[in-house]
């Protein structure tokens, strides 16, 4: 006999940010909605209080909030013709596993996409023409523009308490912004955070060089704050425990702190905690889903009948779910036909490693998100055409605070690996050695995809996802640029050695921490023959399958994804609520 469920109206397969923001709009809208969530319940004043939260060695070391590894990983090759193997370390795989997901542990970088990385081909082309574009780069409109895109955009940033400076304000340049972001309808609800030493000289230098710093958008409550949603959030204290960690003072934007508690007081939700979904169920004729299958903590299969299925796992999992359940046509890279898998992309990062002679960085405080940046070099806001690439990155200096196991290994060349010459330049280091960081506008290949693997498998004998990926062209030309540029602020902040860096001078490996933004895979766009998702996050195959989170983006931008996963998850809320439900079908015709 067949565990079921009685029926919803909406099932939500993952309760991070886009789980949390889908069910909070829905339920608010009246619909009976179930979240299946793979881990536990947390409770942020219990879990992450600040006498627990500040253990460097379980959250930082031993990742403790991340989904372990034996648990679910992917395997990865750099081409077709290796081996995957299964990875063993975090980095690609930095998904969450409890209530809240990964935006439980992020750092808070709370950006918004500019028009054009919403609209790359576009916009490459009318400036540049169609030969500026790499053979084999894929590059794609998303289907929604950023105007579209603004007053959702401005609602996560109210939902989530950001800290910031209006750039460009009801279409004029306010002094202290970003001036090359997109037109805003309202000022941050919170003033950005405070500065400290490191972005101070980082400003100076910038400002010398001719180049427009700004403090970065931060998910970090800067004085008391009550959300749209009654929801409190305290003042930030600077502790610098925000990346792989909770927030006891309730002052990181999360959904536990931000969403989840409003969430809760509703009737109409439950959570399913501790139970993974397996499959989406589809209907005889395969044109709809009837709701998803599920393992709970007891290892018994269930089935949770829906008439919407929302499926806002990780950007890999997502993916995973729809090769499982056979959504969609897989990627073919011989072909280049079929959609699921394709574009994926990983963010190609460049920057510099400074070392101060004497300087007071005091690194000991800080916040995740606490930053200076430029974006002179970033998306099409200069120039390209005399280079041999397109796309750039926002430069950056980041007081996340230091952690003393983690920063022992950011020493000057030649440093010792042990001893008293090892204890001294550490000591040194600590208050004298810092980076410049530049997170990339990197654009998917036909030659990097996402498939099925055929060897290994998880416990429940699932085949785990495979990762055929190696930098491109057009990321290695970037990002040699971007080296170059760091450099130059490096020497012009005064540090006595200035070492640049550069992910994509070599092989891609999951191994060398970059970045953790990883995206597409089921991309959103204009094209069923291109995207597995339509301007509305909706699935082609599927009109009662939503799938939200950083799969569907065709290209990283220079920038972390979350304030853009977050304004998509609500334009596809309000397309669910104001047009789905009155007339459940496809909302664009292909």
């Amino acid at each position: 006999m067949k565990n079921i469920r009685p029926k919803v109206d909406a099932v939500i397969i993952g309760l991070g940010w886009c789980g949390s923001l889908m069910a909070e709009e829905l339920t608010r809208a009246g619909l009976n909605v179930v979240a299946i969530e793979r881990g536990p319940w947390v409770e942020t004043a219990t879990d992450f209080p600040p006498s627990v939260d500040t253990d460097e060695l379980r959250w930082d070391t031993r990742r403790s909030m991340l989904l372990p590894q034996a648990v679910e990983t992917s395997t990865f090759r750099n081409n077709s013709t290796q081996q995957a193997l299964p990875t063993r370390d975090w980095n690609l795989n930095e998904m969450g596993n409890n209530v809240g997901g990964a935006g439980t542990h992020w750092a808070g970088m709370a950006w918004r996409f500019t028009p054009y990385d919403l609209q790359p081909y576009t916009m490459t082309v009318a400036r540049y023409g169609k030969e500026k574009i790499m053979p084999g780069l894929i590059l794609q409109d998303w289907g929604v523009t950023y105007d579209e895109l603004e007053p959702f955009y401005d609602r996560f940033e109210k939902i989530a308490g950001v800290s910031g400076k209006a750039g460009k304000l009801n279409g004029k340049i306010i002094p202290g912004g970003n001036p090359f972001e997109g037109n805003r309808s309202s000022e941050y609800p919170l003033p950005p955070l405070a500065t400290m030493r490191l972005t101070d000289i980082f400003t100076e230098a910038s400002y010398k060089l001719g180049y427009h710093p700004f403090m970065v958008p931060a998910g970090q409550a800067s004085q008391a704050y009550v959300n749209p949603l009654g929801v409190r959030m305290g003042p930030c204290t600077y502790c610098g425990y925000c990346l792989y960690y909770g927030c006891g003072n309730f002052s990181k934007s999360s959904p536990n702190a931000c969403v989840i508690p409003a969430l809760m007081q509703r009737g109409n939700f439950t959570v399913l905690t501790e139970s993974a979904v397996v499959r989406i169920n589809k209907a005889e004729d395969g044109k709809t889903a009837t709701g998803v299958t599920y393992i709970d903590r007891n290892n018994q299969e269930w089935e949770q009948p829906a008439g919407i299925v929302v499926l806002s796992a990780f950007q890999m999992q997502n993916v995973r779910m729809l090769l499982l359940s056979k959504i969609g046509k897989p990627y073919n890279p011989q072909t280049k036909k079929g959609v699921v898998g394709r574009a994926y992309n990983f963010q190609t990062v460049a920057g510099a490693s400074l070392f101060f002679k004497d300087e007071n960085l005091n690194q000991f405080i800080g916040a995740g998100a606490l930053s200076a940046q430029i974006d002179d070099f970033n998306g099409d806001n200069f120039d390209h055409s005399d280079l041999d690439f397109i796309g750039g990155a926002g430069l950056l200096v980041v007081a996340r605070g230091s952690r003393p196991i983690g920063n022992a290994d950011f020493l000057p060349p030649e440093t010792p690996r042990w001893g008293s010459e090892w204890k001294k330049a550490y000591t040194h280091a600590f208050q004298n050695a810092t980076g410049i960081f530049g997170q990339g506008t990197s654009y998917a290949d036909e030659e990097s995809y996402l498939d099925l693997d055929p060897e290994y498998k998880d416990n429940y004998g699932l085949p785990l996802l495979r990762l055929t990926y190696d930098y491109n062209q057009n990321d290695r030309n970037m990002a040699k640029y971007l080296e170059e540029k760091s450099v130059g602020i490096g020497k012009a902040m005064g540090a006595e050695i200035v070492i640049g860096t550069n992910s994509a001078s070599g092989s891609y490996s999951p191994y060398n921490l970059a970045s953790d933004h990883t995206i597409g895979g089921a991309v959103m766009g204009l094209d069923p023959e291109t995207s597995v998702l339509n301007r509305y996050q909706q699935s082609w195959d599927l009109h009662n399958l939503f799938v939200l989170g950083a799969s569907s983006f065709p290209n990283n931008a220079g920038y972390n994804p979350t304030g853009t996963i977050g304004a998509l998850s609500l334009w596809t809320a309000k397309a669910i609520i104001d047009q789905y439900i009155k007339n459940p079908g496809p909302l664009v015709k292909d």
